[in-house]
């Protein structure tokens, strides 16, 4: 009897430690960067520690998010907590978007800019602001003759660059890192770099968004483009199988003077270069006025709670959300592991010295040039444009080809969205 007694007892403790956990939720986010994905997993076990709240963080490979996530959303145990790259990305993924204007997490914002919204519902919230440009290594431009102050727009930075590739040999490294079209890289050029001819056409069209891009900066964006393969640590015909990590080690490893990427970049740099010895550049393409432009600053990165996820694990999340932001954990984490700086009220500053160099820029009249690229169509499209900007690198496409994605597939890519 007493042995039955005992099996019953074990039977109601488990139901009701199972019926306790559904009623705490838990917490499955789908994390966009995997520069921070070890970091991600520790402020997650500190999370549970502290508040006995499951967490799981997966992240998607550098490149594969859109699949992932469509894979991931399909499955039982859902992703509970996800990012969308903008308005583009929240067109595919709303019907999956919590609303979370009466959130706490919603509250803490500084500015609702920050917040991405479908009517009155709040749908997305960013939680980081964060700049790209040309991270410089400020010695070896020295060496090479050169000063920051010596490149003001394109046609300096070419000159720069073309003399440091004319004496590479007697100088010992090169102008700029590989432009890899791995998967792991290829968003830099694709992505990031075609922000800058978009950014123009919408600034001279006086628009945010267009269904038919013109490619009136095409002819800039080539001009950059040759400018990083032909003054680079490799040849172009090998770029198709050159990564990010290699071009991040090529300059940590002082091989190269310029290295198109972001502040988040500046963790894995850091532990090479001192901070006297870096700074970012703009990315020049040769507009009028280019002298004025700044640091390409936005952000991507929307973070949304699955509306299709149980009551229990959408305040869970909540709950994960406005603790990251607010707690000293939380709030340190984000600034001083990760080098975020982020639009919520109890922000702390972030050592990441680029975000110095940034302020610096905008403290100086620079106009900062803004994220444009959440407005292209679609990874399909971006897709397009990266395999023509190999093939042309590699010698086997015409630059044609790459305008022909860049117009004609722009307007294909809306089409068939609608």
């Amino acid at each position: 009897m007493k042995k039955f007694t005992s099996l019953i007892l074990a039977l109601v403790l488990s139901l009701a430690s199972v019926a306790c956990a559904e009623e705490t939720g838990s917490i499955y986010y789908l994390n966009f960067k995997p520069e921070v994905a070890e970091a991600w997993e520790a402020l997650a076990a500190a999370y549970t520690a502290e508040t006995g709240v499951p967490m799981t963080v997966i992240t998607a490979a550098s490149g594969t998010y859109e699949d992932t996530l469509k894979s991931e959303i399909a499955k039982t145990e859902a992703p509970t907590l996800f990012q969308v790259n903008g308005p583009i990305g929240l067109k595919t993924w709303k019907d999956y978007c919590y609303d979370m204007s009466g959130s706490a997490f919603y509250d803490e914002l500084t500015n609702d800019a920050f917040a991405l919204k479908n009517g009155d519902a709040v749908l997305g919230i960013a939680y980081l602001t964060e700049t790209y440009g040309l991270i410089t290594n400020t010695a070896l431009l020295e060496k090479a003759g050169y000063s920051v102050a010596d490149i003001t727009n394109f046609e300096t930075l070419k000159a720069v660059a073309e003399d440091i590739t004319a004496r590479k040999d007697e100088l010992g490294f090169s102008a700029f890192t590989s432009a890899g079209m791995d998967s792991s890289s290829d968003w830099r050029f694709k992505t990031h770099l075609a922000n800058m001819p978009i950014y123009y056409e919408y600034l001279a069209d006086g628009i945010t968004s267009t269904d038919a891009i013109k490619g009136t900066y095409l002819d800039n964006y080539k001009a950059i483009w040759d400018l990083y393969i032909n003054n680079a640590t490799c040849e172009p015909t090998t770029l198709a199988a050159k990564t990010g990590s290699d071009a991040e080690a090529e300059f940590q490893l002082e091989e190269a003077v310029f290295f198109q990427n972001g502040d988040w970049e500046y963790g894995a740099i850091s532990e090479y270069i001192p901070d006297e010895n870096l700074t970012m550049l703009p990315i020049y393409i040769g507009v009028e006025g280019e002298e004025n432009q700044g640091l390409c600053t936005g952000t991507e990165n929307f973070l949304c709670v699955n509306s299709q996820a149980s009551e229990a694990d959408i305040q869970a999340t909540l709950d994960f959300l406005y603790w990251l932001v607010t707690s000293e954990t939380g709030t340190t984490t984000l600034a001083d592991t990760m080098g975020f700086d982020i639009p919520f009220k109890a922000a702390k500053e972030s050592t990441n010295y680029f975000k110095k160099v940034a302020a610096e820029s905008v403290a100086a009249g620079k106009t900062p040039v803004t994220w444009n690229f959440t407005t292209m169509p679609s990874e399909t499209w971006k897709n397009g444009v990266g395999a023509a900007l190999t093939d042309y690198a590699q010698g086997t496409g015409e630059w044609d080809a790459v305008v022909t994605a860049f117009v004609d597939g722009w307007a294909a890519e809306i089409a068939a969205a609608n």
